[in-house]
């Protein structure tokens, strides 16, 4: 940058009579013009100059583009000024409030979004109002029942911006899974289920006590085992059948089969086969047996 070199000095008068050349010179370093001696007036090129005022046409881009891209989110975002009034919304927070943003603009945030009144999110907003605090957090949603999002307060010049993602459906998996984990936990603690994980090889990951008990062997000698090699050689070709078939449609199984215990018993069973399926591929199956 210019304004890093030596500059040169010039009195006013010697400038103004010579200002073509001097204003060449600036545009090569720095020209002070002096008065009476003394620095007056520094004269330096357009771009020193955006470059000290922070202003360049990268940073105008950068401004002209970012309306854009807040209306391209597809989270909400609502910006309120310091009286908690709306002063500007995207078109994601237009839909979920189900609402035209003009009609929003300038409404108090407690219109806008009517479970706000008592909700703890109303005393995050005030902090972030007065004392500029972020926030994140999931709360119930402030625009429908037995709904959730995600919310992020973050502070702005002119007061603070709500960003709003719907995570309900995330919510609900959750909550699937925590009842599937409450399920499997009462089989477990039932002791009358025996399961088993399995890979598409049919190596066994994982078996309960139930299965290690009702084979008689320590939890540490099924696993990497071929599941097959646990049932009765007439079974096998049965239940090899079975599994590709669950592989080859992803429909569940049910078949009648015989474990053969340590000691060389073979006990009917009820096999179930279920496919564990995975984001891109399989990941193998469950297996789920009871004595017949």
């Amino acid at each position: 940058m210019a304004s890093a070199q030596e500059p040169q000095r010039v009195s006013a008068a010697d400038f103004i009579r010579g200002f073509a050349s001097w204003r060449l010179q600036a545009a090569r370093k720095p020209v002070v013009v002096t008065h009476h001696g003394k620095d007056a007036h520094v004269l330096i090129s357009l771009d020193d100059y955006r470059r000290l005022d922070g202003h360049s046409p990268q940073a105008d881009y950068l401004q002209a583009s970012l309306p854009g891209l807040v209306d391209a989110v597809r989270d909400g975002i609502i910006v309120i000024d310091s009286t908690w009034r709306v002063a500007m919304l995207n078109p994601a927070a237009s839909d979920m409030i189900e609402r035209p943003a003009a009609a929003l603009i300038g409404q108090e945030l407690a219109d806008v979004l009517p479970g706000l009144q008592g909700n703890l999110l109303s005393s995050h907003i005030h902090r972030l109002l007065v004392h500029r605090e972020r926030f994140s957090g999931d709360i119930p949603s402030l625009l429908r029942p037995r709904q959730w999002a995600r919310v992020d307060l973050i502070p702005v010049p002119v007061g603070g911006a709500l960003i709003v993602r719907d995570i309900s459906a995330t919510m609900d998996d959750v909550a699937m899974n925590d009842t599937r984990e409450a399920t499997l936990a009462a089989m477990e603690a039932q002791g009358l289920i025996a399961r088993a994980s399995i890979t598409v090889r049919e190596m066994i990951e994982d078996a309960n006590d139930a299965l290690t008990a009702l084979v008689g062997v320590d939890p540490s000698a099924i696993r990497r085992v071929r599941f097959s090699a646990l049932l009765a050689m007439s079974e096998r070709a049965a239940f090899a059948e079975a599994l590709e078939g669950v592989f080859r449609a992803g429909i569940p199984a049910r078949l009648v089969s015989a474990l053969v215990t340590r000691e060389g018993v073979a006990t009917p069973v009820i096999l179930t086969i279920a496919e564990r399926r995975g984001a891109y591929a399989s990941d193998g199956a469950v297996i789920v047996m009871t004595r017949a």
